[in-house]
């Protein structure tokens, strides 16, 4: 069992860590041990965090022991341990590559301390239980994120920074007027004390909070790049160095599914027959028109952003399906999705360390300059498309067969369709990049050091596929909790509560 007061490592530690690395920003090697060193505890004990949570139930650790909802307090239950948990281990892969990748020049304008300040504030998203403090952890990991995508000084990345910064102050300035006016109507931000006072309103605020709850879609659904508010993603993604790029794609964008996952399941649930079927609307269109966007591009990184989008679609669908069978299916589609989002990123970069380019068009034959590299880039792809045995076929078919269930045939022939289409465009790449004849340059890079951190996400992929039922059964256990929001309530204000 994990003492509760350990969970605050999740935040503090990367803190301590970004403070530590940039004292001493300027000693490589010492920043890259300590980056691995911390990065890899984190994902030690993030793992034994959630076991612990399986087995205990859900920890809520209260800042200065002040009860909510009157104080600050952290919440660790299965959905927001489980989102921990994959965030470190993308971490400890990108940090991986970055060893051998990241300049000299990025290193000592404090790569690896705003790396660790991007997971203190990913990670206190998940973990925090008020809005207003996921307000400020967005606020955080948006700065972190800013500084990271700026390095380098290219024209072309400085100017997808800026629409990046400005997109996110729009959609931050709607976040805090609707805090506003959330504090206004219900007398709190903490999230359980909102699911509480919302039950006991009795249908009186319903169509105020319907309103309040669009604006919120619209604040999150900005940062999970969902149709219609996806159209910032493709460019700021693909700019930076190919570590970055895999903790973006793969990471960011959850954070604003996680905050749609978590503020629709738990408060704003009250008129499901607006809120919810909107959702399926714009998860059956962020899926089409972000495969289609895939489709249309001819350079792997492109790709990969476009496809940021579509998967999105699948997470969004099954919580608009609004059953436990489905949010199980997101659930169990976020973790292989994010991993093989995350390795292809990193594959990209070693086909731009080995090539110097990602274009279809400016490299050929790279399956015969490095079969390990093909292998494990077919098999993300291939998770990605959902074709079985692998993590991405299980994961996508329990969404689907959620939909089936419910009679929502319509959404269920628009899954297929987009991954027919995911399948299309990984096949674009397959043929571009690592099939026929070898093309374009072939530099004199190693590519094996490159690889730990895709063999990592690839072998958890694998794993999944092998063993499905090991993280299904974690996906119904935090569907149950987010299914009945009495059980989030009760952890946060007490069993005594009346209901």
């Amino acid at each position: 069992m994990m003492a509760p007061d350990l969970f605050i490592l999740f935040i503090m530690g990367p803190v301590v860590t970004a403070a530590f690395l940039a004292a001493f920003h300027k000693r490589d090697l010492l920043q890259r041990g300590v980056s691995l060193t911390v990065s890899l505890g984190l994902w030690g004990l993030s793992v034994v965090g959630l076991l612990s949570i399986l087995q205990n139930g859900i920890v809520v650790l209260r800042m200065g022991n002040w009860a909510a909802p009157y104080g600050i307090i952290l919440v660790a239950d299965v959905l927001s341990m489980t989102m921990v948990v994959l965030t470190m281990t993308v971490a400890v892969a990108v940090v991986a590559f970055s060893l051998r990748t990241v300049e000299h020049a990025h290193q000592e304008h404090f790569y690896y301390p705003l790396f660790f300040i991007l997971i203190m504030g990913v990670n206190g998203a998940f973990l925090t239980g008020d809005l207003f403090n996921l307000f400020v952890f967005f606020e955080v990991l948006l700065i972190a994120s800013f500084a990271l995508m700026a390095l380098g000084s290219q024209p072309g990345q400085l100017r997808e920074t800026v629409k990046y910064v400005v997109i996110n102050l729009i959609a931050s300035t709607f976040f805090l007027i609707s805090l506003a006016v959330l504090y206004r109507t219900m007398g709190t931000l903490n999230m359980a004390d909102l699911a509480y006072k919302i039950q006991m309103t009795s249908g009186e605020l319903d169509p105020t909070l319907t309103i309040l709850a669009l604006v919120f879609l619209f604040v999150f659904g900005t940062k999970a790049a969902i149709f219609p508010l996806y159209f910032w993603l493709p460019g700021p993604y693909f700019q930076p160095a190919a570590g970055l790029s895999a903790f973006f794609g793969g990471i960011l964008t959850k954070v604003g599914v996680y905050a749609i996952f978590r503020t629709f399941t738990l408060i704003f649930r009250h008129d499901p027959s607006v809120t919810h079927e909107l959702l399926l609307i714009l998860a059956a269109l962020t899926m089409l028109l972000g495969v289609f966007g895939a489709l249309s591009q001819m350079d792997m990184k492109r790709i990969l952003s476009y496809h940021i989008i579509s998967q999105i679609g699948y997470l969004i669908l099954g919580i608009g399906l609004f059953t436990p069978q489905s949010l199980a299916g997101a659930l169990f589609y976020m973790v292989p999705y994010v991993l093989a989002k995350s390795a292809l990123f990193l594959i990209a970069g070693v086909v731009q360390a080995a090539t110097g380019s990602t274009h279809l068009k400016a490299v050929g034959g790279l399956q015969s300059h490095s079969i390990p590299l093909s292998t494990l880039f077919l098999l993300a792809a291939l998770s990605l498309a959902g074709i079985p045995p692998l993590a991405g076929f299980f994961s996508k078919f329990i969404v689907l067969q959620a939909g089936m269930e419910i009679g929502r045939y319509g959404y269920v022939g628009i899954g297929l369709l987009g991954g027919l289409l995911t399948l299309a465009s990984m096949l674009k790449i397959w043929n571009g990049i690592f099939w026929g004849e070898e093309t374009g340059d072939r530099r004199p890079v190693p590519l094996q050091p490159l690889l730990p951190g895709v063999v990592l996400l690839v072998f958890f992929i694998v794993g999944i596929g092998l063993f499905p039922g090991v993280l299904y059964s974690v996906a119904q256990v935090a569907a149950a909790q987010v299914s009945d929001p009495r059980v989030y309530i009760a952890a946060v204000l007490g069993p005594d509560v009346l209901w």
